[in-house]
């Protein structure tokens, strides 16, 4: 396995670690996720972790391919985006997670919970979506 293969992987497992984090403690409902709870606070943990490898990944990706270092974590999506590694609408919600790991790094106390519960339902899709793009692009330069 080459060593940008094994970063890969280990990125890969991280991101699944948190995101099963978050699906054992999201209530079902959205008004069940209450603010300033341990639960709360474990699901924007985990869920702000699995965003931040995923931009880590991103930027990364691009200083990589030639693409140049992106101005913002949504660049770097926008750059992936604009070079055919990753589609567009994919860009996009993986830009507005971005935006919510933006939230959360700089303004915790006054987040949504509804849109805390809503990217916790949805974001995973969108961050393996991302992943198994790096792998088909990994395993495509590897051929």
């Amino acid at each position: 396995m080459s060593p940008d293969a094994a970063v890969l992987a280990e990125k890969v497992a991280a991101v699944e670690r948190h995101l099963r984090r978050v699906a054992d403690l999201l209530p079902d409902r959205p008004e069940d996720l209450r603010p300033m709870t341990v639960e709360s606070d474990a699901v924007v943990l985990h869920l702000w972790q699995a965003v931040q490898i995923a931009i880590d990944l991103a930027v990364s990706t691009c200083v990589k391919s030639g693409l140049g270092s992106p101005t913002s974590y949504a660049e770097a999506f926008r750059k992936l985006s604009n070079a055919g590694m990753i589609e567009t609408d994919l860009s996009e919600r993986l830009t507005r997670a971005a935006g919510f790991r933006n939230a959360v790094a700089h303004a915790y106390e006054d987040l949504d919970m509804a849109r805390v519960h809503s990217s916790a339902t949805q974001g995973p899709a969108d961050l393996r979506a991302f992943l198994a793009a790096m792998a088909t692009l990994e395993a495509a330069r590897k051929r």
